[in-house]
């Protein structure tokens, strides 16, 4: 019987492979930043002891059936919500995902989608580019300045806790949300937070409980002239809302980096000069996918050895 196959849904460097070295083969699927198609995955799972997973392949009944074998799905993220814990506790596979490589990339992007939201940067570089700035005009880009500015943060983990950090560098004034009860002056519940920060910037996980967490009633509860910056997942906010919020000048402006129904954008936002758009990358750096990558390989590892991986999202009995 030869080694078992592990599955990379796009290519990665070779270096990053060395954990499973000995035991398995790793077959890769496209560079370029593309991903395996769903309908490849189906076809090779039959083969597969362990898929690691860059992007948002579905973890469902299907493609578990499809691969009996499968022992561990191993996702280049910190977020997970393409496969169910509980479910693939169910199933016999262990689940993981990296939590410690984005979040301080996460929370240096945030801070960048703040300035470029408040200080128009975005805006300014197409006006330059599009060949408009004839001459000095003073007045005319003048944005906000961050200090004393009421940052709200909406999911105070790993991540949070970071932007908060950095945040404070520039004298803002931090507040902040999170699921358990704490007594300290910054955190508040989720309604008093949105109706004093001067800027909400989400870092949840998108879960049952934080789909359209931020509908059009809580929107509408924001501090009237207030920014949103979304670095969490797109469907915690509801665009539609989002984008009547914005129409309506109920909110100042927006910074976003994921979206409902990625890829596609709602089309009112594309047109509007008061919100920045980025194409969810907001953790995306060369340390932080390196780091990523090899942590993911190092869980298969150790499932493939039959160890508890380093970082599960569920349980599953040791054989």
């Amino acid at each position: 019987m030869g080694l078992p196959l592990v599955l990379s849904t796009n290519l990665v460097p070779e270096d990053v492979i060395k954990p499973v070295q000995g035991l398995a083969n790793v077959l890769q699927g496209p560079g370029g930043g593309l991903t395996m198609p769903r309908a490849e995955v189906l076809e090779l799972a039959p083969q597969l002891s362990a898929i690691v997973n860059q992007g948002e392949l579905l973890i469902d009944d299907e493609l578990l059936d499809a691969g009996p074998g499968i022992r561990v799905i191993a996702n280049v993220a910190a977020g997970y919500n393409n496969m169910d814990p509980d479910h693939l506790s169910e199933r016999g596979v262990w689940g993981c995902n990296t939590p410690d490589a984005f979040y301080e990339s996460t929370a240096d992007f945030t801070l960048a989608m703040i300035l470029a939201a408040l200080r128009m940067l975005a805006l300014g570089d197409r006006y330059v580019r599009a060949g408009q700035w004839k001459r000095f005009e003073p007045g005319v880009w003048d944005g906000l300045l961050l200090r004393d500015r009421v940052l709200g943060i909406v999911g105070y983990g790993r991540t949070g806790v970071a932007v908060a950090e950095r945040a404070r560098a520039f004298g803002m004034r931090i507040l902040y949300t999170r699921r358990s009860v704490c007594n300290d002056a910054e955190s508040r519940s989720l309604e008093d937070l949105l109706g004093e920060a001067d800027i909400v910037s989400l870092h949840t996980p998108l879960t049952g409980e934080t789909q359209h967490l931020l509908n059009a009633e809580r929107l509408r509860s924001m501090k009237r002239g207030a920014w949103l910056i979304n670095m969490a997942r797109g469907p915690v906010v509801d665009e539609g809302a989002l984008v009547q919020a914005l129409q309506s000048g109920h909110l100042a402006g927006a910074a976003l980096d994921v979206f409902e129904r990625e890829p596609l954008v709602h089309p009112a936002l594309l047109s509007m000069d008061n919100v920045v758009l980025a194409p969810h990358v907001g953790g995306g750096t060369q340390e932080a996918r390196y780091l990523s990558r090899r942590q993911s390989f190092e869980n298969v590892a150790q499932v493939l050895r039959g160890e508890r991986p380093i970082t599960p999202i569920n349980e599953v009995p040791l054989s």
